[in-house]
């Protein structure tokens, strides 16, 4: 969503690669005795039963899960446990289950349970194809990949094919073709012959080809460098394609050699190249782990759920363990658990939603859940959002012993040396605290009593009993309402949490016509106290009141964060924006939806990232448009769960309003244009359809207006002829996103794809369209036409500017013409240029190499003259003195010449003596 790691990105994710024991197959168990094998283009799963049944195929992208072991599901029926050899002593007979889980949403799942003959061939089936189903480029692979897909899917199920043809009177004898002579390019004629494109021929003869059946290699090379390249890239880090790369493409798509030799390719080629990978809408790295994982925790944007156990509503309805990995599947990081006091005699503690309908789950399965499951999808670290209600201190100890033994090592207990609990002192990374659970709990503090609550719900009389909290079934609901209906006092909030649903809505009529006020805050109760064994779980994630963000500048402790219900933190978005934005700076703030919600629906999180709020919550059991929005923003960065913040959102010398509608300093806003060209096998229906165009970012940047016309009951390939929709100004790129959703005329929705602007590629693309739980569909894509570019005022752009970005005919033809001699110009200048530089270098480093050579030269020169000098004019004076001693008496006078003899000094020595000696001592100097 953020900022990535600078430089050119190098792609770290693994493409798909299967296991030879998946590609040989092996031999289960599935109460019968069956065949399990893969298909050697690894798309697919294949479960052949011996006896005379259907085909039961499972496609990989829709896997959720595999396990093995104690985690596998185990039979119940006696009959079944004695088939698989359970109660036999047949050694570790848990070791050779495998389940496999799979699903269209995370809660309606199902699961095929197998037995192997051999451990090892049941843990190599469950990491490998597990492997196989949460591979990201694999569920974002190219439109090719997908209609490849297809192929295998309807050889695979044949006998469903041949009934559905018999139905339709297509054919009278069943006709065998082999897969093996029906291959790719067969298919794709074939696939060309039965739906026509006319929207591709016309971007064919677009581009230059005049009428002719195929474009050249200088055309491709202009239509992927002009139409298909990010203006926003930069060109050292990003050139553009060269002749050679562009002729690697075509050699790989174009299967006519004589084309090739003329630097030709096809339209079939053209069209193919369009549907490859290297012309997806998204480039592959942006699904690896781009951004820097090094920067506090509170620099993040952290996928959270809302209430984890919870399968439909808030007030009625099972909880379930399951939940708790399916959502830690999906790469959520922050997962809430609710605890209460659990009844005699176990007295074990519970995980339900307090004062409703809704079922209780073991607090010990979930944390056993969790471990298994909590860094399946992502390594980076998960926060439990403890509510705790046990006002039991043997239970509390009992939730602290299940941490420690259950998770390990895993489990942060002490903070990081590097960063001691202190105020000032910044929250690790995500990369520091990779593998940790961290637990957020309420602490206990030996010098007063905290009672903090938790968005602005009522606090229990310490007299309640465990029955009170633990068993809704007690005659409460009559209680709350009439307590709500005669305008009681007491605990307004408590009594409408406890009311199923459509009591609920009555009351709501009720309080509407009585103008009865209604609490509307988040539906959890305010929490007991901490005991010892659980506050010692406790250390970057404590929860505090919030007061102001005053007190938590002032307080200046990092490590301290605050919850707010939804509606608590629009009044904090509304009237502090800038202070809320400075608050997630430096500490922690969660977001969770508010208690009117009892169908479980959710708020945009939008709102909230705009302010930087880390933990967003959601209910993960309603794929709505929150929801989804949610899941595909968060399948960039590797899927880990943690996106990095805005710089601006980051820095504290930076200071942002979100609801600025002005140039943010600093960052280059977008425009950005999308055309919808035309679909392809979007449903099976024969009804007509249409699609939305949304963008979701800053208040400004959010726009939701654009629709097509919908088709006239094609969805196998309408073509729209419309003209393209505008965003004329994204103040912020980095967090906004782009949002192309498939209805039908009847509104109902067939699938969608978000894409964040910084990562949308310009030109023609197919999206491949998912379903609510960003699962890809098979077949249903949709073609399109981007622009994305730097936005330039209107002032700046001319009114009466030519329109030279589609332009016609043969002024296209020109230009074209035109841009190709440009290039080829430019390439040939910089190569002279490069040639003369490297000369011009060349002779700079010879004659700095001669002068340094002549230069030491003259210096040993000058040093043997001085050198030679002076000896001669030491024997001179030596000879001189030796001369003056021997004519002289020692009782003689000294005269005058005499003293200058004797005393002669190199500042008294005549003319040339006098040059010599300044000349070394200069050179020694």
């Amino acid at each position: 969503m953020a900022g990535a790691k600078p430089g050119v990105h190098a792609l770290q994710l693994k493409p798909v690669v299967v296991h030879e024991v998946l590609k040989r197959g092996s031999k289960f168990i599935k109460w019968d005795e069956l065949w399990k094998s893969i298909h050697m283009r690894n798309l697919f799963t294949f479960s052949v039963f011996i006896s005379p049944q259907e085909v039961e195929i499972v496609d990989i992208s829709h896997i959720r899960d595999t396990r093995t072991g104690k985690f596998a599901k185990l039979p119940k029926a006696l009959t079944v446990r004695e088939v698989l050899g359970f109660g036999k002593g047949e050694g570790n007979v848990e070791g050779k289950l495998v389940t496999v889980v799979h699903g269209n949403d995370l809660v309606n799942i199902s699961f095929l349970n197998f037995q192997a003959m051999q451990e090892d061939i049941a843990k190599v089936w469950t990491e490998e194809l597990f492997k196989l189903a949460t591979n990201i480029l694999s569920q974002n692979s190219s439109r090719n990949t997908f209609l490849l897909k297809a192929i295998l899917k309807m050889f695979s199920d044949k006998r469903r094919v041949e009934s559905a043809l018999e139905q339709c009177g297509l054919v009278a004898n069943r006709v065998i073709i082999k897969l093996d002579d029906f291959t790719w390019d067969k298919f794709q004629s074939f696939l060309n012959n039965l739906c026509l494109r006319p929207e591709i021929d016309r971007i064919f003869l677009e581009l230059g080809s005049k009428g002719k059946p195929f474009l050249s290699l200088d055309q491709m090379l202009d239509f992927i460098n002009r139409r298909q390249r990010d203006s926003r890239l930069n060109e050292v880090l990003y050139p553009p394609l060269k002749r050679e790369q562009v002729r690697q493409l075509m050699e790989k798509y174009e299967s006519n050699p004589s084309q090739l030799e003329r630097d030709q390719i096809s339209l079939m080629t053209f069209s193919k190249y369009l549907g490859g990978e290297e012309n997806a809408v998204v480039p592959p790295e942006r699904f690896d782990v781009m951004d820097d994982m090094n920067q506090p925790l509170s620099h993040y944007f952290i996928n959270s759920s809302h209430n984890t156990y919870l399968t439909v509503g808030q007030l009625t309805g099972p909880s379930s363990v399951e939940m708790y990995r399916q959502v830690l599947l999906t790469g959520c990081r922050c997962i809430e658990l609710d605890c209460w006091k659990g009844r005699p005699p176990d007295e074990e503690p519970i995980i339900t939603h307090g004062f409703t309908m809704t079922t209780e789950i073991p607090f010990k399965e979930v944390i056993e859940a969790i471990a298994e499951s909590a860094f399946k999808t992502s390594p980076y670290p998960v926060i439990l959002s403890f509510e705790n209600h046990v006002d039991s201190t043997r239970q509390q100890a009992k939730m602290a012993e299940y941490c420690r033994s259950i998770f390990g090592d895993a489990l942060l207990i002490d903070p990081l040396e590097k960063y001691p609990l202190a105020p000032g002192q910044q929250l690790p990374s995500p990369q520091e605290l990779m593998g940790k659970i961290l637990i957020k709990n309420k602490k206990k503090h030996h010098h007063h009593h905290h009672q903090a609550t938790n968005g602005g719900s009522v606090r229990r009389k310490a007299g309640d009993g465990a029955e009170d909290q633990a068993s809704p079934l007690n005659g409460q609901y009559a209680d709350a309402l009439l307590s709500v209906l005669l305008h009681t006092p007491q605990t307004p909030s408590r009594s409408l949490k406890i009311i199923p649903g459509h009591f609920k809505k009555m009351l709501l009529k009720c309080c509407a016509c009585c103008e009865t006020p209604v609490h509307t805050e988040g539906t959890a109760y305010s929490e007991v106290n901490a005991t010892e064994e659980m506050s010692t779980l406790v250390n970057y994630i404590e929860p505090v009141k919030f007061k102001s963000f005053e007190v938590a500048a002032k307080r200046n402790k990092y490590f301290e964060m605050s919850s707010f219900v939804e509606t608590k933190g629009m009044d904090s978005l509304k009237n502090n924006p800038i202070e809320f934005v400075e608050y997630n700076k430096k500490q922690l703030s969660r977001i969770y939806p508010k208690g009117t919600r009892v169908e479980s629906s959710n708020y945009m999180p939008q709102l909230f990232w705009n302010v930087g709020c880390q933990m967003v919550a959601l209910n993960f059991q309603t794929l709505d448009l929150p929801m989804q929005l949610n899941l595909s923003v968060f399948e960039y960065n590797g899927r880990s769960g943690y996106l990095l913040k805005p710089e601006f959102m980051r820095r504290t010398d930076k200071h942002f309003d979100p609801f600025t509608e002005n140039i943010v300093d600093g960052i280059v806003a977008n425009t950005v244009k999308i055309k919808i060209v035309s679909g392809q096998f979007l449903t099976d229906k024969k009804v007509g359809v249409y699609v939305e165009v949304d963008m979701f970012g800053l208040p400004a940047d959010t726009k939701r207006k654009f629709r097509t016309k919908t088709s006239n009951n094609n969805s196998m390939d309408p073509v729209w002829d419309e003209e393209a929709f505008v965003f004329s100004k994204v103040v912020l790129p980095t967090l906004a996103s782009l949002r192309v959703a498939l209805f039908e005329e009847n509104g109902k929705f067939i699938g969608h794809r978000i894409l964040p602007v910084v990562a949308l590629r310009p030109g023609y693309h197919y999206i491949n369209l998912k379903n609510d739980l960003n699962q890809p569909l098979l077949l249903a894509s949709l073609l399109v036409y981007t622009e994305v570019m730097d936005y330039i005022p209107d002032e700046h752009q001319g009114k009466h500017a030519l329109r030279l970005d589609e332009p016609e005919g043969p002024v296209r033809t020109e230009l074209n013409e035109l841009v190709v001699e440009l290039e080829k110009q430019t390439v040939q200048l910089r190569e002279w240029q490069m040639q003369e530089l490297l000369e011009l270098q060349c002779k700079c480093l010879t004659l700095s190499v001669f002068a340094q050579e002549c230069q030491a030269v003259q210096i040993k020169k000058l040093k043997e003259i001085c050198d030679k000098e002076k000896k001669e004019l030491q024997k001179i004076l030596d000879r001189k003195r030796q001369n003056s001693i021997i004519e002289f008496p020692a009782n003689a006078p000294i005269t005058n010449q005499i003293k200058y003899t004797i005393n002669v000094r190199p500042d008294n020595l005549p003319g040339p003596c006098l040059d010599i000696v300044q000349t070394k001592q200069e050179f020694w100097q």
